[in-house]
Order: C-alpha cells, then sequence, then structure tokens
C-alpha cells in the first residue's frame, strides 16, 4: 500500500524543526525536506512528485511550503498548482514561519473575545495592526478585511513598506488595508485614538504599544499579542491571557499562548485533513482560519 509522504519545502538553510514535529505527529509515515529552494525549482520537484505515483494515490502525497515570507510561499504553491497534469495532482499547504496558522488563531480567537464579551464581530471594527511588515500581520489583515474590518497595518519605519504590502494584498485578495505610519509616539497615539482592535506580530522581545499609549485608546475592545518572548508586544498583555482586562477600559487580552493552542491545532488539522480527504487539497491561511474557527466555536 502507497505510504503517507510530505515534501516540505524551504528557501531558508533549514527547514522547521516543529513544522516537521507538528507533520510527523499528525500521522506522516515518511517526511523529506528540501533546503535552500529557488522558486524556479519548485516546479521540477513537484512534477518529480506527481509522476511517480498513480493518481489513485495523490491524496497520500503531500508538498508543504514553508520559509519566512507570505508572498514567496503562496508564489511556490500555484507555481506547484500550474505543474500539475491532471489526474496526477497532489496536497498543497503553505504556512510559512507557521505564520498562516498564528494569524488565523489570531483572528479566530479576536472573533471570539469580541462576540463572548461584546455581541459582536470584526464587521465595520477599526482594526490596527502593528508589526505590519511581519507575515503573519499579512494574514491577519486580510482575513480582518475579509470580514469587514477597517485594518490599518502599521509600520514602524514609516509607510513604504506597509504600503507596498498592503498593494499586495489588493491585487491578491481583493480587499483594502491601509497603511499607517508608526515611527514615532505621536503618530501611535494617533492610530490609537479611534482603534477598537490592537494587534501586534512584531519581533519576539519588543515592545510595540506601551500601557501608556494604550490607555488613550478609549473605544478598545481587544489587544492580542503573538510575542511570547518579555516584554510584551502589547503593555499588560499576558502570553496566557484571553479575556482578562487590559487597557484601563473595557478592553480585555488576548496572549501570545492563547494565541498559539489554536495556532497548534489549526495546523495539526490541516495536516490531518490532507491525510483523511481523499482527493488533493490546495491550503492556505484561508483554510487555516476555518479551522481555528471551528476549534474555537
Amino acid at each position: 500500500m502507497a505510504r503517507q509522504i510530505l515534501h516540505m519545502l524551504t528557501p531558508l538553510k533549514h527547514m522547521s524543526p516543529f513544522d516537521v514535529n507538528m507533520a510527523a505527529d499528525a500521522g506522516y509515515e515518511i517526511i523529506a525536506t528540501y533546503t535552500d529552494v529557488t522558486i524556479e525549482e519548485v516546479r521540477g520537484l513537484v512534477q518529480d512528485a506527481i509522476f511517480s505515483r498513480s493518481p489513485n494515490d495523490a491524496a497520500k502525497t503531500g508538498i508543504f511550503f514553508a520559509g519566512k515570507n507570505a508572498i514567496q510561499a503562496l508564489d511556490m504553491m500555484k507555481i506547484a498548482e500550474e505543474s500539475f497534469v491532471p489526474p496526477f495532482e497532489v496536497n498543497l499547504f503553505a504556512d510559512p514561519a507557521g505564520s498562516f496558522t498564528t494569524g488565523a488563531g489570531m483572528i479566530a480567537c479576536t472573533e471570539k473575545l469580541l462576540k463572548t464579551n461584546f455581541g459582536t464581530g470584526l464587521r465595520d471594527k477599526t482594526v490596527t495592526i502593528f508589526g505590519g511588515t511581519g507575515v503573519v500581520s499579512f494574514c491577519a489583515a486580510v482575513l480582518c478585511a475579509q470580514e469587514g474590518g477597517k485594518v490599518s497595518l502599521v509600520g514602524y519605519d514609516g509607510v513604504k513598506r506597509v504600503a507596498d504590502i498592503a498593494k499586495e494584498i489588493k491585487a491578491r485578495f481583493g480587499v483594502e488595508v491601509t497603511p499607517a505610519d508608526g515611527s514615532d509616539d505621536e503618530k501611535k497615539l494617533a492610530l490609537l485614538a479611534d482603534t477598537e482592535i490592537v494587534l501586534s506580530a512584531g519581533p519576539a522581545g519588543k515592545q510595540l504599544v506601551t500601557a501608556e499609549q494604550l490607555a488613550t485608546a478609549k473605544n478598545l475592545l481587544v489587544a492580542g499579542d503573538v510575542n511570547a518572548v518579555p516584554p510584551e508586544g502589547v503593555a499588560g498583555v499576558a502570553a496566557f491571557a484571553n479575556g482578562e482586562p487590559v487597557g484601563g477600559n473595557k478592553g480585555v487580552a488576548l496572549g501570545a499562548l492563547a494565541i498559539g493552542n489554536v495556532k497548534y491545532q489549526a495546523q495539526h488539522r490541516l495536516f490531518r485533513k490532507m491525510i483523511e480527504h481523499g482527493r488533493p487539497l490546495t491550503l492556505d491561511f484561508r483554510d487555516a482560519f476555518v479551522e481555528a474557527r471551528a476549534f474555537v466555536g
């Protein structure tokens, strides 16, 4: 009988041990890792994989796209999909740096807190995402915008890079995201004045929003942070927080480990889905959001 095989591709020097462990624990029997993979090499690797097995066993082959760049991972997966020669097709799953499942977990948890604490959802909410050039921010911004949120992506070094990301999001997903300048404290305060949801997905151990700044967000509902390394990315948001008060007003906190638990479940469920589904799937952060939502209820 054909065995469950996962080919894991990354443009980086090393494949993430986290992702390898996740794939093994989900049930893949054979895991092969490929490092320093260029986008030009994807087609050849994919076609090597699809033609080596009967189409009847296609769903027992998976290809995972890692790295640290959302656009690069999505482009690699698109090339892989275009490399299929039906009926020779296999499973595809992109989750660079685990960020697609992390972003999905963050937004699913935020949505749950909004519903539980305030009887509302993301539609028409003002969402400000700090650490706006990162991969988690990329998918969090898309998901919030697709749910009707009014999203600002904040750049610590000005608007140039986040403006490019906003254009990419518009071109790929057809949703509007506003680039914002967070290069100094005065600009951050101006952004926080009307913000209802504050999300931080910046570098580990770097505080992007202070307690004093957060206290000025008089309309705050949820403050979420994916950083588990002290100090918090958003002051007062503890790693295990999941609905505790924050900010001195009516806002509630969402911490990195609460998000991380949902991220873990979403990634596990997507690996299991590829193993169990019976037909080849193509999965990204939007599919992770579906699984994260299902898990949080």
